[in-house]
């Protein structure tokens, strides 16, 4: 690789990894083309998987400020999804490919500019979908929007009834009967 074509790749590595919201870096040792393409299909749109030369990545990383972070897990063959979408989509992407053919080891990653390890990864892979976890919350909201409208609107009901209850006190300490209309 000419010098000119290191430098203009390790300026596009370090600003996929400014501009991504996260990276998971993994080993491929042993995996096949088809197999790479086929998780590259499964990422879809949330991710793209790009196998990498560790000693320019190395430069990438240090550029983008990740270099305390990735640097350390860039050893052996390595490839990085960028995440482009959804970051718990991509994550289950790779956790359940890797469950299928355990040759593809994620080693671990950066999310918003932290650190994360393979363990967390496959964590955030658990996790429900975003419309799923806003739903959830949205029905939560709601319900206690229904608890408060119905604390407000048993307000008024206990009231009348208090009034009633004191009406009726009032009228058997009077003598037991209604009072007397005066003209």
């Amino acid at each position: 690789m000419a010098n000119a074509e290191k430098v203009a790749a390790v300026a596009e590595l370090a600003g996929r990894f400014q501009d991504s919201p996260g990276a998971v870096l993994t080993e491929y040792r042993g995996l096949t083309v088809a197999q790479l393409a086929e998780l590259r299909r499964s990422l879809g749109d949330n991710a793209t998987f790009s196998v990498v030369k560790n000693t320019l990545t190395k430069i990438a990383v240090t550029e983008a400020g990740l270099a305390d972070e990735l640097s350390p897990l860039l050893t052996g063959p390595s490839a990085v999804a960028f995440v482009n979408g959804d970051v718990v989509e991509a994550a289950k992407g790779l956790r359940d490919f890797a469950r299928a053919h355990p040759l593809l080891v994620i080693k671990g990653g950066v999310l918003d500019g932290r650190a994360i390890s393979s363990a967390e990864i496959v964590a955030l892979a658990d996790l429900e979908p975003r419309e799923v976890l806003l739903a959830k919350l949205a029905g939560a909201m709601k319900a206690s929007l229904v608890g408060a409208a119905a604390t407000f609107n048993a307000l008024p009901v206990q009231m009348a009834r208090l009034a009633e209850a004191l009406r009726a006190k009032r009228d058997t300490a009077d003598g037991g009967g209604p009072a007397p209309e005066q003209h």
